[in-house]
């Protein structure tokens, strides 16, 4: 986005944007103005004092300051939009940009008080996709956590026995998703991270990738764990996958799981400074298809490699760039993307995808997860 002045109201807990420009957790929508000279925030006075350690490159100023100047002004409302027009008089300014995501409400305020508003013409901050060294340690950070919990969820399907109806036991109790997830993500909250909707899906479960996965967990089957937390300390994201069999995988199973790691090695040859991302996601398409895993709708599934190679990961745990087939991005050295291919077929019992996190770089890519990768435990 260009210099123009730039307009957003939100919370840095859920906006990715907000965060990315102020760096500090404020758990309620506030005011950024970036128009001449340095950006500005309006907060409550509850975060004022704390705002100006946290965010000092920006001039803070408090919300019931600026309302009590429109009260003494003589006016008889001094809700954000009658804040932010005084904020834009004081720099004359009359027409600013906001984000997609902007409250249609507002936008609506503020046309009534002659304040021209219009959207983006894309990312607010493309600079986002680009990731510092700073930045790299923070997702390295965060994917440790998701190791931490994969570590502990595998411990405990190790540890479990299996009992006469291939039901795994642990502690005495049948596992189930639920349990396995608990597991995982207490893990993950104690080494500092937020677990989001960890999925752990078991047998034909795994056919639908964003299954979260329900009831019994089983041996001799394929057990889909993927874990993306958030740290709490910076909002960054980590992104993990793998692929297990408690016991003895089918000889499809292995079949689908060899031919998934050699689609990611695949991916990872072509992850290079100036490589379209569409042209990494259709190489691995055209492995799968010449190796003879056909994609495509079987008795009304979908079957085969039918989700995208990877995406970007960052303050958002889906974000630019994106390895897929209508992708316009072409890969920078600082990206950090998921190589995360798959294979689902109803009729083998379940699916198998790996997923590891990846840094672009000039020479190259960098594999940022440390995580084994074993099928069978």
């Amino acid at each position: 986005m260009s210099r123009e002045s730039l307009l957003m109201v939100a919370d840095t807990e859920n906006c990715a944007d907000m965060l990315y420009a102020v760096g500090m957790f404020v758990p309620d929508p506030f005011i950024y103005l970036r128009a001449s000279g340095k950006p500005c925030i309006v907060l409550s006075d509850l975060e004022v004092d704390r705002a100006r350690i946290q965010a000092p490159h920006c001039r803070v100023l408090s919300l019931s300051k600026l309302q009590d100047r429109l009260r003494q002004n003589g006016a008889k409302k001094a809700g954000l939009s009658h804040v932010i027009r005084l904020l834009l008089a004081q720099k004359q300014v009359r027409r600013v940009r906001v984000p997609d995501h902007f409250g249609f409400g507002l936008a609506r305020q503020l046309r009534r008080l002659k304040i021209r508003v219009k959207p983006t013409d894309g990312r607010v901050f493309p600079e986002r996709a680009i990731k510092s060294p700073a930045e790299v340690k923070k997702i390295s950070a965060a994917l440790m956590m998701a190791e931490v919990g994969l570590a502990e969820g595998i411990q405990a399907l190790k540890s479990a026995k299996v009992d006469r109806k291939r039901r795994l036991i642990y502690h005495h109790n049948p596992l189930t998703a639920a349990k396995l997830r608990a597991i995982i993500d207490t893990a993950i909250i104690q080494s500092g991270g937020l677990p989001r909707n960890t999925i752990v899906a078991c047998g034909r479960q795994g056919c639908d990738p964003h299954e979260r996965g329900h009831g019994l967990l089983r041996a001799h089957e394929p057990i889909i764990i993927d874990i993306f937390p958030r740290s709490q300390t910076t909002g960054y994201y980590g992104d993990i996958t793998r692929t297990v069999v408690r016991g003895r995988a089918s000889e499809g199973i292995r079949k689908l799981y060899h031919a998934v790691e050699q689609a990611q090695e695949t991916a990872f040859k072509h992850l290079r400074h100036g490589a379209r991302a569409s042209d990494v996601h259709q190489r691995v398409a055209r492995y799968f298809e010449q190796a003879g895993f056909k994609t495509g709708k079987l008795r009304g599934r979908m079957n085969g490699f039918f989700h995208n190679t990877g995406h970007g990961v960052g303050l958002e745990i889906h974000e630019a760039p994106r390895l897929s087939p209508q992708s316009h991005d072409v890969l920078c050295a600082g990206h950090v993307v998921t190589v995360e291919p798959g294979l689902y077929y109803w009729d083998q019992g379940g699916g198998v995808r790996l997923e590891d996190l990846a840094l672009v770089t000039s020479n190259g890519p960098r594999n940022l997860t440390q995580f084994e990768k074993v099928l069978e435990i």
